[in-house]
Formats: C-alpha cells, sequence, structure tokens
C-alpha cells in the first residue's frame, strides 16, 4: 500500500512540476548587473507566481521578490537579485507558482566586483547585434523568409561574452503589429521565444536600445502615434537599468529610453534614435535631428563627465558613415551631427566609439577630429535578417578591409592596465568564424 502510495504521490508531482514547465514561455534572461544587485526577466503563458532563487559559491540560498505575471503586461516579470555580493557568483533557478523548473542549460550570474583602488579594472567581453528577424509566415510578406541562421545565438553563447548589447531592430514588427498592444505583445513574444535564444539569455547580461523596426512602421520618428505603447512594450521586454530622460519629459513630454550604465570601467550609453526625430523626408533643414536637443545636449555633459578610458554609444542608426546610403546621420541631420563632432572637439573628449545597426551588413568607420584624436563607428548587422546589397557601396571612412555583408556578430574585448587599456574587436559568422579583427589602444 505504501508503494502505490508513493508511485501515485511520484506520479503527481511529476506532473505538477511539468506543469509548470509547461507555463514557461520565455527566458529566463539576466538584464543589467550591478555590485548589489542583479535583475532577472521571466515571461509566463498565463498568470502565475514567479520568484528567482539564487545561491552563492557557499551554498546560501536567497530568493528575490514575488511578481504575478498578468496579460496587461504580456505576462513578463523582473526579478530583482538585491542580496548579491560584489565579485560573488551565484547559480539560479526560476520558481512558478512554487515549482523550481529543470532547465537544459547553465543558469548563472555573477555580480561586478570591486576593483577600483585595488585592482587594473577586470578583463571583460561584449557581444554586439542587431537587425534580428524571425520569421512567422501568417504574418510575413509572400516567398521565402527573410530571416535565416537562428544559430547564430548559439555561436554567441559559446563565444561566452559577460554582456550583450542589442542595437536595434531586435523585433521585426510587422503590419498587423502595429497599431494595437495585442500586436507588439504578439510580436516581441514570438521573437523572445525562439528556442536557440534560450541558453543565451539566461547566462549573459542583456541591454537594449532600438530602431524603427521595434519600435514602429519603416522609418518611423516622433510622429509615430503609438511610441508610448512601444516604450511601454520595449520596457516589459528588456532589462536596462533605467528607461527615459527626465529632461526630455520635460521638453517634449516624453521621456523615450535613454538609459545609460557602466560595466567595471567602461561607460556605455544608450540612445534612443526614434523617439525625438525629425520625419526622414521633411525639406526644412534648419530644426532637422536625430535625437533630439534634449538628449543630445545630456550625451554631450555625459561624454564630459565620463572618466571611462572607452566611451561607448551605441544608437541604432549609422553615425559616420558617408556613404550617402540609408538612414544615417550625416543623411539625416547634418548640422546637427557637425555639431555633436564639434562639442566633443572642443571639450577634448577622447575615446569615443559609436556602436551601431541597421544597415544589414558591418564595416567599421573611423575620423580624425580637428584636435587629432580619432573617434570610431562600429557597425554590426545582420543577426538574422537578409544580408543588405551593399558590397559595391563606398564610405570613405571605412577601414579597409572590415565590410561584411552576411549574418554576423562582434566581440568587444576590453582588457589591459587602467591607464593603457586596449580595446579589441572581432566580428564573427554565423558559425562563430572569425571574419575580422581590429585593435584600438589609447594611444
Amino acid at each position: 500500500m505504501r508503494t502505490v502510495f508513493t508511485l501515485l504521490f511520484s506520479a503527481l508531482l511529476c506532473t505538477s512540476v511539468r506543469a509548470q514547465q509547461e507555463l514557461l514561455q520565455s527566458g529566463p534572461m539576466l538584464g543589467y548587473c550591478e555590485q548589489m544587485e542583479v535583475l532577472i526577466w521571466v515571461q509566463t503563458k498565463a498568470p502565475a507566481n514567479v520568484r528567482v532563487e539564487y545561491t552563492d559559491d557557499k551554498g546560501v540560498t536567497f530568493t528575490t521578490n514575488e511578481v504575478a505575471t498578468r496579460a496587461g503586461n504580456a505576462f513578463t516579470a523582473e526579478l530583482i537579485a538585491d542580496r548579491v555580493q560584489p565579485g560573488a557568483h551565484y547559480n539560479y533557478k526560476v520558481l512558478i507558482n512554487d515549482k523550481a523548473l529543470s532547465l537544459p542549460y547553465p543558469t548563472e550570474f555573477t555580480a561586478q566586483p570591486i576593483w577600483r583602488w585595488r585592482t587594473d579594472p577586470p578583463d571583460f567581453r561584449v557581444a554586439l547585434g542587431s537587425c534580428t528577424y524571425i520569421n512567422e509566415p501568417a504574418y510575413d510578406r509572400p516567398g521565402d523568409g527573410y530571416g535565416s541562421e537562428y544559430e547564430i545565438f548559439t555561436s554567441i553563447n559559446q563565444a561566452k561574452p559577460e554582456l550583450m548589447i542589442w542595437l536595434g531592430d531586435n523585433m521585426y514588427l510587422r503590419e498587423p503589429d502595429w497599431y494595437t498592444k495585442t500586436g507588439y505583445h504578439h510580436r516581441f513574444t514570438h521573437t523572445r521565444s525562439l528556442p536557440e535564444m534560450q541558453p543565451l539569455l539566461a547566462r549573459t547580461h542583456h541591454y537594449a536600445t532600438w530602431d524603427d523596426h521595434d519600435y514602429g512602421p519603416n522609418n518611423s520618428d516622433r510622429t509615430w502615434v503609438q511610441r508610448e505603447l512601444a516604450k511601454e512594450t520595449f520596457d516589459a521586454f528588456w532589462g536596462n537599468l533605467t528607461s527615459g530622460l527626465p529632461a526630455s519629459k520635460q521638453a517634449t513630454g516624453f521621456a523615450g529610453i535613454t538609459s545609460t550604465f557602466r560595466y567595471n570601467d567602461t561607460d556605455f550609453f544608450l540612445l534612443d534614435n526614434r523617439s525625438f526625430r525629425t520625419p526622414n523626408d521633411q525639406k526644412r533643414a534648419d530644426n532637422k535631428t536625430l535625437l533630439g536637443k534634449a538628449q543630445l545636449e545630456w550625451l554631450i555633459e555625459s561624454l564630459i563627465f565620463s572618466d571611462s578610458p572607452w566611451k561607448m554609444v551605441c544608437v541604432g542608426g549609422q553615425v559616420l558613415s558617408d556613404s550617402g546610403r540609408g538612414e544615417s546621420y550625416q543623411n539625416l541631420a547634418p548640422d546637427e551631427l557637425d555639431y555633436l563632432l564639434r562639442r566633443i572637439t572642443e571639450e577634448n573628449i577622447s575615446g569615443v566609439v559609436f556602436l551601431t545597426g541597421d544597415r544589414h551588413h558591418t564595416e567599421m568607420s573611423s575620423l580624425k577630429l580637428d584636435n587629432g584624436k580619432m573617434i570610431y563607428d562600429i557597425t554590426i548587422s545582420s543577426l538574422t535578417a537578409g544580408t543588405g546589397s551593399s558590397r559595391n557601396e563606398v564610405n570613405s571612412r571605412r577601414m579597409e578591409g572590415t565590410l561584411a555583408v552576411e549574418h554576423n556578430f562582434g566581440i568587444l574585448s576590453f582588457s589591459g592596465p587602467l591607464k593603457e587599456r586596449k580595446l579589441e574587436i572581432e566580428t564573427f559568422d554565423t558559425e562563430g568564424k572569425s571574419i575580422w579583427k581590429r585593435t584600438l589602444t589609447r594611444k
């Protein structure tokens, strides 16, 4: 009798655990990582109570806040691990309705360490990518699917970067998605649920900005009627440290998604190139803007304040390219770009590197400013969306040998003593094979 009871209890327990496992829609995904706090994101398929338990190397277990997921927020949960210690390593597990999930890949994180006044900053690696199109034939254009080679996310995961920065067009809203919360939630959920993406989400800290396709229709700007919904959905699906600027809210009535964070010794600025931009086809030139005055001045002052040896400015569209093609800064708001470069020169700011996407090809551009300092633009595109027909595109600022017109991702490697920090940029194809590599030094 006892054996029968034991078997029945075990069967019921397995059924219960399986039921909770089936409630998981996507994630877990690691969001921001600080010295005493880490965000873990999870999405369920239906209303559920979700929390995370995380255990340090001494076997001590802590628990995050519990979140009740709901339809109005696409059943997403942001869970805060607020009892971490600087530099400590943790294994974590997700619990849905009090049942722990069993996932077939590692779920772990390491809080940022304390290094200042103690050692040189740690070496670290950052993955880069943009333009993620995941086919869904019911809503796609007729013909062959625009997305392919999803195994690129496996290759990124195998590179084991500490961070990944998504540089825009991270989802491709289709025509049925544009005008409703249902549409936005469907598209973001469909992309985020890609099986090949899940191991990468679980072990790497993810930060993001957007471009037109995860903001609204193609080439959309500040006139987009659903920009509030776009921000609400973006904030629900990404785990940036902050979202939006009070100065932009005061100036325009809309905060946008601008953000910034520091990882070890390096500052990253996540810009919003959609919420404040004037229409691309506007003929009047004297007030054309890509970033809007409030965000532009915030960026310049933040660069002045930063003591980071490399100042990484992340924005959806190209900044330095002079090809005359696409939605580059030079094409859309040349006067504003001239002002930005002049202010960087006047303030003698060094180590500025723009990280950009959008163009469905990869290249690295450079420009010597009037004071002799160099600035760079590293464009990484695309991850899975169709590759461009830009093999013959002329960009006089392109560094020789850096054009890649295929699915690819980038890895930034920061290393060396504090006063001599080196930045290595390497791009890889879908299989993780190196395409090209360049190294920048503070000299």
